[in-house]
C-alpha cells in the first residue's frame, strides 16, 4: 500500500541528540579528543572573563565552532550559525539542545580579541599535540619542516604608495586601477587594507599578489603537525626554521628533512653545528659540506625523502578542506588564530584515523 505524505505537526520529541549521531561516527573520537583538551584549558577560560556580569556563550563552543567550520569547509561565521540552526550534528558536537537559539555571527568577532589575547589557539593546538605524544603517536628525532603561502584578503587595488594619506578608495568607479606599465614593490607601496600582506610572485610569468607564509613542522611516525605558524611572506623559511631549532622546541631532535628551498651552505652549516643531520633534498647543481656521501649513503635519509612529503598533505588539507588557500581574516595573527586550530582539526582527524577512540 503506498504511503501518504502527511503535514507536520508540531510534538514533543524525547529523542536525544547523541541516539541520533551512529556509534562509529567518526566525529565521536574527535569530540572525544577536543573536550580533553579544552578541559585542560579550563584555568585559562576563567582568565578571560570577568567574575560578575551577563554570561556569555561558553569560550569552549566558541572553539569548537571553528574547529566545525575548518573540518566541514563551512565558508564563513555567518554560514555556520545559519547551518547550526537545523544541523543536528553540529549541534550535537557543541552540545546545544535542539530547542536552543543558534548564536550571533558577531560573537565570533567580538571574542577572537581574548583569544588572540591569551594565545587560546596555540594552548589548544599544544593540548592536541600533548595528547599524541601521550598516545605514542609522534618521533620525538625526526621531523621535516615546510611553508606554504596563503593569500591575503586584500585586494591588490587596495596598494597605494607609501606615505599617500587618501583614505577612500583609490576610484570610486574603478577607472583609475589599472596598474599596467607601473613598477610596485614592497620597498615603494603597501597595502592600506592589510599592511602585514606583502607582494609575492610565484613564479616567472605569474601576477604578484599578496601574500602571507604558513610555516609548519611535521614528525615522520604518522605525519602528525607539531608546530605551525604564519609569517611575512620575505621572512625566509629558513630562518624561521633555524629559530624553532635554536629555541629547542624539539631537544630530541637528530635529522630535519626539507625539500631544495633549505638546501643552502648557511642552513646545512647551522644544523650541524647544533648536532642536528640535515636530510635536505639535494640541488645536484652544487656541492654542499655537510650534505656528501656519508649522509645520502644511509638508508635514513631516503626515508626521511619520503617522509617528508607527508607534509604536504597537511598543506592540501588546509588549503582545499579547511580553506586557508585565501584567508578570511586581515594580518598575520588573526590568520594564524584559525591556521592552528585548523592544524589541531588536521591532527584530530588523523589520530581518530589511528586510534578510533582513545582509551
Amino acid at each position: 500500500m503506498r504511503g501518504e505524505v502527511s503535514g507536520q505537526h508540531g510534538m514533543f520529541s524525547y529523542v536525544s541528540l547523541e541516539e541520533r549521531v551512529r556509534p562509529d561516527h567518526p566525529l565521536r573520537a574527535v569530540k572525544v579528543r577536543t573536550e580533553a583538551a579544552l578541559k585542560a584549558l579550563s584555568p585559562v577560560f576563567s582568565k578571560m572573563y570577568a567574575a560578575g556580569g551577563r554570561p556569555s556563550i561558553a569560550p569552549e563552543r566558541l572553539l569548537k565552532g571553528q574547529l566545525l567550520i575548518a573540518l566541514f569547509s563551512v565558508r564563513s561565521d555567518r554560514q555556520f550559525c545559519e547551518q547550526l540552526d537545523f544541523n543536528l550534528l553540529f549541534r550535537w558536537f557543541l552540545d546545544m539542545p535542539i530547542d536552543e537559539a543558534s548564536f550571533d555571527p558577531s560573537t565570533f568577532s567580538k571574542n577572537r580579541e581574548r583569544l588572540l589575547e591569551h594565545d587560546v589557539a596555540r594552548q589548544f593546538f599544544s593540548q592536541v599535540v600533548r595528547q599524541a605524544k601521550e598516545e605514542k603517536l609522534l618521533s620525538a628525532e625526526h621531523f621535516s619542516v615546510d611553508g606554504t603561502l596563503i593569500e591575503s584578503l586584500a585586494s591588490l587595488k587596495s596598494v597605494r604608495p607609501k606615505g599617500d594619506d587618501h583614505d577612500g578608495p583609490i576610484d570610486p568607479d574603478n577607472t583609475g586601477v589599472d596598474f599596467k606599465g607601473q613598477k610596485r614593490s614592497n620597498a615603494t607601496h603597501q597595502s592600506v587594507t592589510d599592511p602585514e600582506a606583502k607582494l609575492y610572485c610565484k613564479g616567472r610569468g605569474q601576477a604578484a599578489k599578496l601574500y602571507f607564509t604558513g610555516h609548519a613542522t611535521s614528525e615522520h611516525r604518522h605525519g602528525l603537525i607539531v608546530d605551525f605558524a604564519v609569517a611575512d611572506v620575505l621572512a625566509g623559511e629558513r630562518t624561521i626554521a633555524l629559530a624553532r631549532v635554536n629555541r629547542r622546541r624539539f631537544p630530541h631532535l637528530k635529522t630535519l628533512s626539507g625539500d631544495k628551498g633549505y638546501c643552502t651552505r648557511g642552513f646545512i652549516a647551522a644544523l650541524r653545528k647544533r648536532g642536528v643531520r640535515p636530510h635536505v633534498a639535494l640541488n645536484e647543481r652544487f656541492s654542499f659540506p655537510g650534505l656528501d656521501w656519508r649522509t645520502l649513503r644511509h638508508r635514513s635519509y631516503r626515508l626521511s625523502q619520503r617522509k617528508r612529503k607527508l607534509i604536504e598533505q597537511a598543506f592540501g588539507w588546509l588549503k582545499t578542506v579547511a580553506g586557508l588557500r585565501k584567508s578570511r581574516f586581515f594580518g598575520t595573527t588573526r590568520t594564524e588564530l584559525y591556521g592552528l586550530i585548523a592544524m589541531a582539526g588536521y591532527n584530530l582527524v588523523r589520530m581518530s584515523r589511528l586510534r578510533p577512540l582513545p582509551t
